[in-house]
């Protein structure tokens, strides 16, 4: 409905929140902006900075290729990115959060579910020769 995003009036659904997702890791400027932890922006004689919301960007074990943190109020608190867990490109799209750190805890259960299951999956499947 509107560019900003916060309009209740914008719709949208996991699935075309996880394609908006893959379509923005394609631009190597949106990837770097949305993975910085902070940001520096001169505006006349002030310097303003801003802060990732999401704690992850900044964290050394997590390989995060695109990212955005967001809210309104049909939504909640959401969290959708791209990253990489064992090896291969994963899109998390999460919406309405329970609370304001509650996006980040369940994306690291997610991870942490994959690298479990990924990992029993390669154990338990014989290699082929």
């Amino acid at each position: 409905m509107e560019p900003t995003g916060l309009s209740d009036e914008n719709v949208a659904s996991p699935e075309d929140l996880s394609k908006l997702v893959m379509a923005a890791a394609k631009v190597p400027q949106i990837r770097e902006y949305s993975t910085d932890s902070r940001y520096q922006v001169r505006v006349g004689r002030r310097t303003m900075w801003y802060g990732n919301t999401d704690s992850l960007v900044s964290r050394p074990d997590w390989n995060i290729e695109v990212q955005k943190t967001g809210y309104i109020s049909r939504a909640g608190r959401c969290l959708v990115m791209q990253t990489v867990i064992e090896e291969r490109t994963v899109v998390i799209v999460l919406l309405n959060s329970f609370g304001k750190h509650t996006r980040v805890a369940d994306a690291r259960r997610i991870r942490k579910w994959l690298e479990a299951t990924l990992l029993t999956l390669a154990t338990a499947v014989p290699a082929i020769t």
